[in-house]
């Protein structure tokens, strides 16, 4: 329903923060309230969770982090508590990583998570992050090589350089790093 909602912050709270937008006040729970400051400007990516019992929004700094939110909820056992003390405490790019290592001694350093939750993290999550890492990384590569031959490089050029990039870095700055690549 909703993808993100920009606002300026009018009141923070031990676990959300209200969101003014255009004279509407959303209250919006976060892994860390006090990560934002009153009356800055900010943009917050959001999950419209809905329950037959209540309707609640939760919010995030960035699109990976409310996606991984979404899909540690979708885990067995673990609701938007959990979701939410796993983000507070950790990055999702270490998140992430631990799920791809199998590392649960990682994931149980965080409040609420025991060894069985961990596993079960892992067993769910561990093949359908690797799925989506794939279709980013192909979405991400053609992007760069769109860009690139919109300014005018060859087929064969890119060819020869856009395995030497490293696809973990954001869009411009993989464009930057195959463009020196190209002047050398």
């Amino acid at each position: 329903m909703f993808s993100y909602i920009t606002g300026t912050v009018v009141e923070i709270n031990p676990t959300n923060i209200v969101l003014d937008n255009r004279g509407i006040g959303y209250l919006i729970i976060t892994p860390n309230p006090y990560a934002y400051h009153l009356n800055d400007e900010v943009k917050i990516h959001i999950h419209h969770y809905v329950r037959e019992d209540a309707e609640t929004l939760y919010g995030f700094e960035s699109k990976e982090a409310r996606n991984l939110f979404i899909d540690l909820i979708s885990v067995s056992g673990i609701g938007p508590k959990s979701g939410l003390s796993i983000l507070a405490y950790g990055k999702p790019d270490d998140i992430l990583f631990a799920i791809d290592q199998q590392d649960v001694k990682y994931l149980t350093k965080f409040p609420g998570i025991g060894p069985k939750s961990a596993q079960q993290i892992i067993l769910d999550l561990r093949g359908k992050l690797e799925k989506k890492a794939l279709k980013i990384t192909n979405v991400t590569e053609s992007e760069v090589k769109e860009a690139l031959m919109a300014l005018g490089y060859s087929q064969s050029e890119l060819k020869k350089i856009l395995p030497k990039i490293d696809d973990t870095l954001p869009i411009d700055q993989m464009i930057k790093q195959a463009l020196m690549l190209l002047m050398k």
